[in-house]
């Protein structure tokens, strides 16, 4: 299975009237997040499952980054991406998927590097930056055939970077 594990882009700051849960996209951050998927598209990003945090910023960026794909899979709210929930529970429907499955997941920090983390088995797995993406590939393998992070990409990066 692949994953790809996106950051939201650029968000308005919390105000007192506009809470966290509601922040929306900049237009920067619109732009960043169609620019990300058009790069994607190039970068066999086909997937198909999309799923995002609730939080008004990440459906944003996965909707933008699905037209930049232009992808037509459905984008699939999870309030396991939510801010303060277990990403555990998105680990166990990942693990309930078939193998040639690419997922698509759209959220914040720290959730993505701790479900890189427990993705990869590794503990140095390094926060993303907003409008980032980064593929794992070999999710659900074992041994020399084990889950990697093939390569990072951010919205403005010309080529993606290996880790």
């Amino acid at each position: 299975m692949q994953i790809f594990l996106i950051r939201h882009a650029e968000a308005i700051d919390e105000t007192l009237e506009l809470r966290d849960p509601h922040r929306h996209l900049t237009d920067q951050g619109r732009a960043q997040a169609r620019a990300l998927g058009e790069r994607l598209r190039w970068h066999d990003c086909v997937p198909t499952y999309v799923w995002t945090s609730p939080l008004v910023r990440a459906v944003q960026t996965a909707e933008l980054v699905m037209f930049g794909l232009s992808g037509t899979v459905q984008v699939v709210s999870m309030t396991a991406l939510a801010p303060g929930d277990d990403v555990r529970t998105l680990v166990q429907k990942l693990e309930k998927l078939q193998r040639d499955e690419v997922v698509m997941i759209v959220g914040h920090e720290p959730i993505l590097a701790g479900l890189g983390s427990l993705l990869t088995g590794g503990d140095d797995f390094a926060a993303l930056a907003k409008a980032e993406a980064v593929r794992i590939d070999n999710v659900g393998g074992t041994g020399a055939n084990g889950p990697r992070v093939r390569w990072r990409f951010a919205w403005n990066d010309a080529a993606p970077r290996s880790e």
